[in-house]
């Protein structure tokens, strides 16, 4: 809502919290690394402390990866695939149809058929086929005459699905990295690093980082790890796409898969999706996966037939160079129309959640509509948290039946809420942060009744108001070449390895704020002599704030890199702004 004429906007109401200072040496840090004392502090406040351990961080390699075979039941695996790989056995990969279950299908089917193996997958279809490994998926894999079925990035819950492979006489083998139940599916094999029995030191691999690990162990067994880091690249794509934290054995594939990403070269469907993009040849983020790569990629899976993706991602040779170019145009298609429909869906959300004191005046939102694409709601429901600062679950009406998806805020456990209420589902599942459910269309006036009741009883004005955590202070004279290595040093950036924000103190504008796309500005800013350029994505609303307190704003920000026509600068992203203290 806009504020009267004659005063500007009132500044959002955001906390910002300053993280407290490491309590170690940094300095000595910082001298033992050659790196500037604003960079040893960002290692220290993410329990990086000494310098053995801070080298391994900003310079891994192949050698950090942990030996594979301390994995359960994957010694038994690969012996397993490996009798099949000499007997001429078919293998089928059952995969899932996100970014991490495509990449896990296309890493282990490609090594497999590298090694002469007679290799099939599956990826269950979103809508017709549902989630996960089911018996029926075991039985189009049994028609195919499939001996061994290898899951991945599902099957750790799927004790159905196993005794329909024991019955029909097929090796399963499962690799997964979901939260075990106490009793595991009757497999041959299970390849989780949750596992309770499991020794395996890195607990929080993505599915793809799990069959990556299955990919090692091959290629070790069979004298081929000069093989392994053309794999690296995929199962980067899948780890930065899960949002898994990227510390430990995550960070290693993730950095060293950009490398390679941005580095190449590539087999031709990979090729083709990076040329599509515009990111051949580019120096890859872990942002250009997960805004650029990741959407198109999990878009086939969401509108249309996930694939699509992994038949690009599967091509070689120069000769089907045209192929993939196709294949990653209908990708490019999918994507626009996901975006085509989550943008109309977003707006109808915030039509009712704006317009109805029923919908928006609570700690929850929960909204429904007719005709809205089930594989984008859980993308809407994002969206709501951010824009709103509150759980949202969105709901796709079919009729008697409805599919919904939910997202939360740190302070709300979103899975308590909905057992809370577990009689009104059909179905569902999910943690704290993230769920899904089934429920009849007849009963969500009194599911949003009963989940705002209980938000409302829980959540209050502090849980409810956003904040914005600041690593420190980082004056404009302290923004040296130096400390751009070294924050470049730290990528990727995700999970459990976040992008560093620090606050300026006390500035001035140095030009008037320009509106840029009637979304964001642009403005320089100057301290001490010194000068940037800053661009506040998404809040050209603060225009009238920065302007009236022009000559004392503190902002927010992080670092980036701006390349045009062969010259890079530095330029300061705004997080927020307030009024210098």
């Amino acid at each position: 809502m806009s504020a009267p004429d004659t005063t500007p906007p009132a500044p959002r109401t955001r906390i910002w919290e300053l993280c407290d200072p490491p309590q170690v040496d940094v300095d000595g840090l910082a001298a033992s690394l050659e790196v500037p004392p604003v960079i040893a502090g960002l290692l220290a406040q993410r329990g990086v402390t000494d310098a053995d351990q801070a080298q391994a961080f900003l310079h891994p390699t192949l050698e950090h990866l942990n030996d594979p075979f301390t994995l359960t039941d994957l010694p038994e695996a690969v012996d397993r695939l490996q009798t099949a790989l000499n007997r001429g056995e078919r293998i089928a990969v059952h995969g899932d149809y996100d970014v991490d279950g495509v990449t896990s299908t296309v890493m282990l089917r490609r090594l497999l058929e590298m090694l002469g193996g007679d290799v099939i997958h599956f990826i269950p279809d979103r809508l017709k086929d549902g989630y996960g490994l089911e018996p029926a998926g075991i039985d189009r894999l049994a028609a195919e005459k499939a001996a061994v079925v290898v899951s991945v990035d599902c099957g750790i819950r799927s004790h159905a699905a196993a005794t329909r492979a024991r019955e029909l006489g097929i090796d399963l083998i499962i690799t997964d990295h979901h939260e075990p139940e106490t009793d595991l599916p009757s497999a041959l094999a299970i390849i989780n690093p949750k596992r309770p029995d499991c020794v395996y030191p890195e607990k929080m691999l993505a599915g793809v980082g799990v069959a990556f690990k299955l990919v090692q162990a091959l290629c070790e067994r069979t004298a081929h790890s000069s093989w392994l880091p053309g794999f690296i690249k995929l199962a980067a794509l899948g780890t930065i796409a899960d949002v898994v934290p990227l510390r430990g054995e995550n960070r290693v594939i993730a950095k060293l898969g950009l490398e390679r990403l941005s580095q190449g070269p590539h087999a031709t469907g990979l090729h083709a999706l990076l040329e599509a993009t515009g990111l051949l040849g580019e120096t890859l983020t872990s942002f250009h996966v997960a805004f650029r790569l990741a959407p198109r990629i999990n878009a086939a899976g969401r509108m249309s037939s996930p694939d699509l993706a992994a038949q690009l991602l599967l091509l070689t040779g120069e000769q089907r160079a045209n192929e993939a170019r196709g294949l990653a145009e209908q990708l490019e298609e999918e994507n626009l129309r996901r975006q085509q429909e989550e943008a109309d869906i977003l707006a109808a959300a915030r039509k009712k959640i704006d317009g109805d004191p029923d919908v928006g005046a609570h700690a929850i939102l929960v909204v429904w509509g007719e005709d809205w694409h089930r594989g984008v709601i859980g993308i809407v429901a994002s969206k709501l948290v951010d824009l709103y600062h509150r759980p949202a679950v969105v709901l796709a009406v079919d009729g008697d039946e409805a599919h919904g998806s939910g997202r939360s805020i740190s302070g709300f456990d979103l899975l308590a809420s909905l057992e809370h209420c577990n009689e009104l589902f059909t179905r569902f599942g999910g943690h704290r942060h993230a769920a899904g459910m089934t429920i009849d269309t007849a009963r969500l006036k009194e599911l949003r009744r009963r989940l705002t009741a209980y938000a409302n009883e829980r959540l209050g004005p502090d849980e409810l108001t956003p904040r914005l955590r600041v690593d420190g202070a980082l004056p404009l004279s302290a923004i040296t070449p130096e400390v751009v290595a070294g924050l470049r040093a730290m990528e990727p950036f995700g999970a459990g390895n976040r992008r560093p924000i620090f606050h300026t103190g006390s500035v001035s504008l140095a030009s008037n704020p320009k509106v840029m796309k009637s979304r964001h500005l642009s403005m320089s800013v100057r301290q001490e002599g010194r000068v940037l350029r800053a661009v506040a994505w998404r809040m050209a609303d603060r225009a009238d704030f920065v302007s009236t307190y022009a000559r004392n704003l503190d902002v927010a920000f992080n670092l980036t890199e701006n390349h045009f026509r062969g010259e890079t600068t530095i330029e300061l992203s705004v997080a927020d702004v307030r009024q210098a203290r």
